[in-house]
């Protein structure tokens, strides 16, 4: 697919998105795994192996067409969003370990999201050409250079001037958004022939979908006893995908916008259930921390 859409302001898009979440990094985000080891592993189990499972039974259950159901495993595997921080932050949330775990999820995602979107090709066998052949490992170090290089970049940029990045970051966060709704909408428009069809299919699995992405975060880590600040981070960051990956993947690597309309439809259905989460995971604590914050 040799549009501008996948050839330049996809890309573009997902660096500036990765460079907003460098800009919130520091190589100490990466060394608070040793110090909370448990919650790391209990929050990596839920993304890398509960959340395909619970995709994959969700697409079957609701017989989704392979594309669709394709495009719905690549968002499964996709990592966490760069807003995971900012809902973590507004609900009470461990951001450190948000934080964090953004930080590893982006680096497993390397390994991880060819294997299970290799899988899903397999398994269904979407009509998208020779694009549906597999997703080449060359191809997605590609766009993993997209990922990491703009997050090294940015993660430079704190180090050399933090007061700099600390002013940049809600900018550069604010632009994100608007990026990621731009492209969300540019996707939308391109299948505009098919998209009454598409949301009708794929909207109420996305929903459901992201309401187990939620509460699995949150009462997985709670079964596991890590404390509630833990579990809510550990709730956005599995909750909240990062829609721009798995889009550029779907459209400037396997060719196929109608595989990335999952991920935009998630892009926008995640924002609202993820805001109505994190309200109902704090509703009966936020009284009792007000006298705390007044003392």
């Amino acid at each position: 697919m040799d549009s501008p859409l996948a050839t330049v302001f996809l890309p573009l898009a997902l660096a500036i998105i990765m460079f907003g979440l460098g800009l919130s990094l520091t190589v100490d985000d990466f060394r608070r795994v040793r110090r909370h080891p448990r919650a790391v592993v209990v929050a990596m189990l839920c993304q890398l192996l509960l959340l395909p499972a619970v995709c994959l039974g969700l697409v079957l259950a609701f017989d989704l067409s392979p594309v669709l159901a394709v495009g719905m495993m690549l968002l499964a595997a996709s990592p966490g969003g760069t807003t995971a921080n900012l809902f973590s932050h507004l609900f009470g949330g461990d951001v450190a370990l948000n934080v964090t775990l953004t930080a590893v999820n982006a680096v497993l995602a390397i390994v991880t999201l060819p294997v299970i979107t290799n899988l899903a090709l397999g398994h269904f066998e979407p009509d998208i050409g020779e694009s549906g052949m597999g997703l080449q490992f060359g191809k997605v170090l590609q766009v993993f250079a997209l990922v990491l290089v703009p997050v090294a970049i940015g993660m430079a940029v704190r180090r050399r001037s933090e007061a700099f990045a600390l002013r940049m970051d809600g900018p550069v966060r604010q632009l994100s958004v608007a990026v990621l709704l731009a492209v969300i909408v540019g996707a939308l428009v391109s299948e505009r022939d098919n998209i009454v069809d598409y949301l009708t299919d794929v909207g109420p699995v996305a929903v459901v979908f992201c309401v187990l992405s939620l509460t699995t975060g949150y009462f997985v880590p709670r079964l596991a006893r890590l404390d509630k600040p833990q579990s809510i981070a550990c709730s956005m960051e599995i909750g909240v995908h990062n829609s721009a990956v798995a889009m550029t993947l779907a459209i400037s690597v396997l060719g196929s916008v109608s595989l990335a309309v999952p991920a935009a439809v998630y892009g926008v259905l995640m924002y609202p259930i993820a805001a109505l989460a994190g309200w109902l995971m704090t509703r009966g604590t936020r009284t009792s921390r007000r006298p705390a914050r007044t003392a």
